[in-house]
This record gives C-alpha cells, sequence and structure tokens, in this order.
C-alpha cells in the first residue's frame, strides 16, 4: 500500500519537473538574453528547489533520516540562483546588449540619462 508521502514526493518531483520544461521552453522560445535570463533564473530555481524538496521528503519518510545537505541545496539555490540571473542581466546591459523589439519599457535608460544630466551640470 502507498503512503501518503509518497504522494507528496512525486508531487514535488513532478511540479520540479514540470518547470525544468518551462525553464527549457523559456530559453529557446524568448527573444532575447534579459527574458531568457528571467526565464532561467525563476523557474529553474522553483525546479530545482521542488525536486530537493521532494528528494528530502523521500529520505526523511522513507529512510528516517534528516539530510542537512538537500537542506543547504535548498538554501543556496534560493540565494544565488536569482542573484546571478540578475547580475548576468545587469552586466549584459552595461555592456551594451540589445534589448527586444518588442520591449515597452526601458527603466536604466532614464535612470542613465538623470545621471549624465547631473553628472554634467555638476561639472
Amino acid at each position: 500500500m502507498i503512503d501518503v508521502s509518497e504522494y507528496f514526493v512525486v508531487a514535488f518531483i513532478l511540479i520540479g519537473a514540470f518547470f525544468g520544461v518551462v525553464t527549457a521552453i523559456g530559453l529557446i522560445r524568448l527573444p532575447d538574453l534579459y527574458t531568457r535570463t528571467h526565464a532561467a533564473s525563476k523557474s529553474a530555481t522553483l525546479g530545482v528547489m521542488s525536486v530537493l524538496i521532494g528528494a528530502l521528503l523521500f529520505f526523511i519518510t522513507e529512510e528516517g533520516m534528516f539530510n542537512s545537505r538537500i537542506v543547504l541545496g535548498i538554501f543556496f539555490v534560493l540565494i544565488t540562483a536569482p542573484v546571478g540571473g540578475h547580475l548576468i542581466a545587469r552586466a549584459a546591459y552595461n555592456t551594451g546588449v540589445k534589448l527586444a523589439p518588442e520591449t515597452v519599457q526601458d527603466d536604466l535608460a532614464k535612470k542613465e540619462e538623470l545621471e549624465s544630466k547631473k553628472n554634467s551640470s555638476g561639472d
């Protein structure tokens, strides 16, 4: 007989696999680096964390042991993946990678204009 905990383990792993597929589709279909970075950092983070939570639940319920390495993996993925995606997108913007033609708003361009006006009037 299947325990309820096995359903939760399978559900978390399937959710993680689904978000992994969403990440792959986003990386292929989205138009520019910025939206691809968004897909890679957000949905991949959720997918990996779901799989790790499923593995953690499996080890707790089936093996009867708490695996602290999985908890550390969840923590580090939660912290580093969105920050890394943000830094890659910011570095691409600062080096001049163009936005997609469909882009409606560029907030950083307005900020750079204000800073350049401020610096030129202060000289």
